[in-house]
């Protein structure tokens, strides 16, 4: 046997005794980082909602302010046009409430018409604390010349203090109308006081009143133009 024979036997016999190489160990996954400390939930807690009863009371202030407006701005316009088209430079007046009781009666609601149309309305809340409010504007503005009727509800709540706490469980309401005239050329001003009248032995029920006081306070309402000079001979 050549040498060129026995080489090949040889390299075939090493080739046939090798075991084939090892197939590489599959990778594990990497472990998913975690979440550092302190990280919020992406599920939070939704925000709770105002309680009922404190919606409703809101809602009822600010329908309250906008009838309010309302009421002021359809009045002037009204009263504004029956001047106009009536002729001459119309007439003004100013509506002024005073509340003038005592302190066993807080004031709870105002409601004020002016020939049969609303005018003011106003209830007692923690945020406006109408019975604090001593003197108030319910009107002020043009009007047409002759009679008109004013009209006011007032509400009260009794108030008392220790053995008088009883008295906030009663409630006392008023009603009361007043016609004046106003006059063409002139402003008339009218103030409305809301009083307690009697004494000790008057019952409660019996004491709350309202007093009108009418006072013509200038010879031509405020604004209005004056006449034309008469031209110089």
């Amino acid at each position: 046997m050549t040498r060129l024979a026995l080489a090949s036997v040889f390299v075939c016999g090493l080739a046939w005794g090798q075991a084939p190489p090892a197939a590489p160990a599959p990778s594990s996954p990497a472990p998913a980082p975690a979440a550092p400390a302190g990280t919020p939930d992406k599920e939070t807690t939704p925000p709770q909602p105002a309680p009922v009863n404190l919606r409703l009371r809101d809602l009822e202030q600010r329908v309250e302010a906008l009838k309010e407006q309302a009421w002021r701005v359809k009045a002037r316009v009204g009263m504004l046009k029956e001047a106009v088209l009536g002729g001459g430079i119309g007439a003004r007046a100013t509506i002024l409430h005073e509340n003038k009781m005592g302190g066993s009666f807080r004031l709870a609601r105002v409601i004020y018409a002016l020939d049969g149309q609303q005018i003011f309305a106003r209830i007692d809340e923690d945020t406006s604390k109408l019975h604090d409010l001593k003197s108030i504007e319910i009107f002020s503005g043009p009007i047409s010349p002759g009679n008109h009727t004013l009209s006011v509800v007032l509400e009260y709540r009794g108030q008392g203090y220790g053995v008088f706490s009883y008295l906030k469980q009663y409630k006392f309401t008023v009603k009361s109308s007043h016609t004046f005239t106003a006059t063409e050329g002139k402003e008339t001003r009218l103030t409305v006081l809301g009083y307690e009248k009697g004494g000790i032995t008057t019952q409660l029920k019996d004491r709350p009143a309202v007093e009108f006081k009418v006072n013509v306070v200038s010879e031509k309402p405020e604004g209005a133009a004056s006449p034309p000079a008469a031209a110089a001979k």
